[in-house]
């Protein structure tokens, strides 16, 4: 039913809400993982016109990618990543178009109005934009 997978990681503590389901669903499925994390900072956003030298904060972005893939592929899964620059809600549904994925999964932070406008809704642009289905996990707050 769902062969490819992408797992929108924010490279935070949401991510530990959202694995342990992604795991089970890809083990029972036989599904292949997209992990995918959008650099959403200055150097990220202006990368490519600019021709900027990658980032602190990139380079972390994809250090994390690939240490939570290994952490997956050790449990057997098939897995993938790819970090995108720029706006995170279009470089996901980007990134799910031409990957040919069947399922985004992501987390919620539960945000209301206020929160939504100081921190935006990621979700929610993708819920709007997105013609595949989407898995929504709640972070847990620790």
């Amino acid at each position: 039913m769902y062969h490819k997978i992408l797992v929108a990681l924010e490279n935070s503590r949401a991510d530990e809400s959202l694995l342990p389901h992604i795991k089970q669903l890809a083990r029972q499925l036989g599904s292949h993982l997209l992990l995918v994390h959008v650099a959403d900072g200055w150097v990220a956003r202006n990368f490519d016109r600019l021709k900027l030298a990658e980032s602190d904060e990139m380079k972390a972005d994809r250090a994390y990618l690939e240490q939570t893939a290994a952490q997956l592929r050790a449990d057997g899964l098939s897995v993938t990543t790819q970090l995108a620059l720029g706006d995170p809600p279009t470089e996901i549904l980007k990134a799910a178009a031409s990957e040919h994925c069947d399922l985004i999964a992501m987390t919620s932070h539960g945000h209301r109005l206020i929160g939504d406008i100081i921190y935006g809704s990621t979700i929610e642009a993708v819920r709007h934009k997105a013609s595949i289905p989407i898995l929504v996990v709640r972070a847990e707050k620790k």
